[in-house]
């Protein structure tokens, strides 16, 4: 009976440490995708002791980018990466503590640093940068660029503080601007993905520039331009031309070194942005 019982007792043990294993490996492969995600004050750790129920918990990162853990008080965590962490509990535990703690550190809630996406989103605001947060996903969070949104994305670096500040001005010198095209950005092209958001960047997405088409055609308006696009394309976005339009004298309205001209222009000629094309009426 007792060697029944004690078998038992083994067996939940080894399942235990088992399942504590599987959290481990999970744990650390979630710590490899977060990349260069480094601990700051106000983030929420979730911390595991193996065997130890009662140190395990979430634990706050307080201003002075510290926080109390059982047993050995104070310990260091702003400024390090979430194995540092482990590493230095583990240290301390063992110190007349545990032989071998094992003991694993995951972010529970990322406070302490921001990205900020602006312009053509649907819900402009600061928003938590968490590890491995791709620029795709960043979008994604603010709700996905609009329908006005042009073909680029332009990340500035260090526009904030990483506490809810407001960037300070996209044309600033000091400043690098990382451009992107949106199109790669949303087919996942491979340089696209390895571009990794730091705190404080501010995600820009401008505005399409515009092409106006007046005249002769069914929809007249200004409609977003897209690179290439020709005034066969314009015209087709204006719902094509009615049946009085004169599309052999067919003008381009286009502002030249500071002065307004007149450009004669064929279907395949590609237009610029801030064109205006101009379809006339027939004499008869």
């Amino acid at each position: 009976m007792q060697n029944a019982s004690r078998a038992s007792r083994v067996s939940r043990a080894v399942l235990a440490f088992l399942v504590f294993g599987l959290a481990t490996l999970m744990t650390q492969n979630l710590a490899g995708q977060a990349g260069d995600y480094i601990i700051g004050a106000q983030d929420v750790l979730s911390i595991t002791v193996f065997d130890q129920a009662d140190l395990g918990g979430k634990y706050a990162v307080e201003l002075d980018g510290s926080f109390s853990f059982p047993l050995i008080g104070r310990v260091q965590a702003a400024g390090m990466s979430i194995r540092d962490v482990e590493a230095q509990l583990k240290a301390k535990l063992t110190k007349g503590y545990f032989k071998n703690p094992q003991v694993t550190v995951a972010i529970d809630q990322y406070r302490s640093q921001n990205i900020f996406i602006v312009g053509e989103v649907r819900n402009v605001g600061a928003y938590p940068l968490t590890g491995g947060m791709t620029l795709i996903e960043a979008l994604a969070r603010a709700g996905s660029p609009t329908p006005a949104a042009g073909d680029e994305v332009i990340v500035v670096r260090g526009g904030g503080a990483g506490d809810g500040s407001i960037p300070v001005a996209l044309d600033r010198e000091t400043r690098e601007t990382v451009r992107l095209s949106l199109r790669d950005l949303q087919s996942g092209t491979a340089t696209v993905r390895n571009v990794d958001l730091r705190d404080g960047d501010m995600i820009y997405v401008p505005r399409a520039e515009s092409v106006y088409v007046f005249g002769e055609v069914k929809n007249p308006g200004s409609y977003a331009i897209q690179p290439g696009m020709t005034v066969l394309q314009a015209l087709s976005l204006a719902g094509g031309l009615t049946q009085y339009a004169a599309a052999n004298r067919m003008e381009v309205s286009r502002l030249v070194s500071g002065a307004k001209k007149k450009i004669k222009v064929k279907l395949d000629d590609i237009i610029q942005p801030g064109d205006t094309v101009v379809v006339p009426e027939r004499f008869f």
